[in-house]
């Protein structure tokens, strides 16, 4: 006796999943965070050292490093960058979607040490003496064209500076303000560069009685002032990058590549599915159907973790369908082989469900250990590769273990495929009667 109310329940879930799935899954892929080889960007591999001699590059000294960086990637406007140490002394940087990347690197690597200096280059004052969020773009309220405004800590000690400078014999008597000096460098040498250290270096004709500091000139833009600005708002590093890996990705090529690679596995994910219902009919339709919902949850539980999804995310996804199938397909073969022993239907899906798994357990568990691995030792695209991976088999585990298994109970027991057998994939003259 057929019980219809199984063959109910099952397509009622079946179109409850379809319908979540189609109906929400625009909104899934939109929400779903671009790698730069699929968005273009730039990436790049910092090696950390000492500012200066004596400094030891530590914990705190990598998590002081980060910050700053991070600020830094604030001012280039870049949403979801991914920032991360590696080993001991390096950081590496990626940035998807920037237009600029010689503005990037510049603004990256930059230490933003700030110091007032006399011609002799004798410090006068530092970075500590601004204070926070203390520079600005302003304009000049005569010629309107555009300037910085410092903002110094101590009116008392600005005004000191400046009074001193000021008592110097012309030419001498210059206020310079570099940004990144370091030793060996003299006012006199680069003064005559074309990208010059050296951002101001006014004469002070006498004492500024105010907190106030202004960088103004002809190399002052409304987009340098604004760059400047943030860099020094952001704060100095408080280490040395040294670039030992960069590369880019242009957003054409990126584009390109999403839409390939979207378009193989399209091709690659119908091929399976074709497989799966002309090789085991109802086994690989109940198969198809927990397959997309596999990919959804990936793809949902992908962007809870704010992951990044990248070329070789893609392509653990796909692997992951991969796996998917071939849980699925140790499940069919082995209650075909019970229908070929002469069980009913009920018993060789009881079965076959029961010796399959063991040996799906133990592909699963081999392959997330591999995984594990991979993310462990790997760089930052192979552990994008094995993040992907490793969920993948976990949704796979559940996919095929409750919801395929569930869904085939429902038809199972519904008793309609007792006298169809070759449903199943099985031949007639396959079966052997007991």
């Amino acid at each position: 006796m057929i019980k219809k109310g199984k063959l109910a329940s099952f397509f009622i879930i079946v179109a409850a999943l379809l319908i979540l799935i189609g109906t929400t899954s625009t909104w899934l892929l939109k929400d779903t965070k671009l790698g730069l080889d699929l968005k273009g960007g730039f990436e790049v591999l910092y090696e950390v050292q000492p500012l200066k001699e004596g400094d030891v590059i530590d914990a705190n000294a990598m998590s002081a490093t980060l910050t700053a960086i991070e600020n830094r990637v604030n001012v280039l406007g870049v949403s979801e960058p991914d920032i991360r140490i590696e080993g001991d002394n390096r950081i590496r940087v990626q940035l998807a979607g920037v237009k600029n990347q010689s503005e990037a690197r510049q603004i990256l690597s930059s230490t933003a040490e700030l110091s007032f200096r006399d011609i002799n280059d004798k410090v006068l004052l530092d970075g500590s003496d601004l204070k926070a969020k203390g520079a600005k773009v302003g304009y000049d309220p005569q010629t309107n064209a555009p300037l910085v405004e410092l903002t110094m800590k101590s009116k008392e000690k600005f005004y000191e500076v400046t009074q001193n400078v000021s008592k110097m014999q012309p030419p001498a008597n210059r206020l310079v303000i570099w940004l990144d000096y370091e030793k060996g460098d003299t006012y006199e040498k680069e003064i005559q560069k074309e990208n010059s250290k050296i951002v101001s270096d006014a004469s002070v004709q006498q004492p500024i009685n105010s907190d106030k500091a202004i960088i103004s000139g002809g190399d002052i833009t409304a987009e340098y002032g604004k760059q400047l600005s943030s860099i020094l708002n952001a704060g100095a590093l408080p280490v040395k990058l040294d670039e030992i890996y960069s590369t880019s990705v242009s957003a054409a090529f990126g584009q390109d590549a999403l839409d390939q690679t979207l378009f193989a596995s399209m091709i690659g994910v119908a091929a399976v599915f074709l497989f799966m219902l002309l090789f085991y009919r109802v086994s690989g339709f109940v198969s198809i159907i927990t397959l997309l919902f596999y990919i959804y949850l990936v793809m949902i539980f992908f962007n809870g973790i704010n992951a990044v999804l990248t070329l070789p995310g893609i392509a653990a996804l796909v692997l992951g369908v991969g796996m998917a199938v071939d849980a699925n397909i140790i499940t069919a073969e082995r209650i075909k082989d019970e229908l070929r022993s002469g069980k009913s239907v009920l018993s060789a899906f009881k079965a076959g469900n029961r010796r399959s798994f063991g040996t799906i357990l133990d592909a699963n568990l081999t392959t997330l250990i591999s995984a594990g691995v991979l993310y462990y030792f790997g760089t930052s695209t192979v552990k994008g590769f094995a993040i992907m991976l490793m969920v993948s088999i976990a949704v796979t585990f559940v996919t095929n273990v409750f919801i395929s298994r569930y869904l085939m109970q429902l038809l199972v027991s519904s008793r309609w495929f007792d006298k169809k057998k070759t449903w199943f994939g099985v031949k007639e003259s396959e079966i052997r009667e007991l």
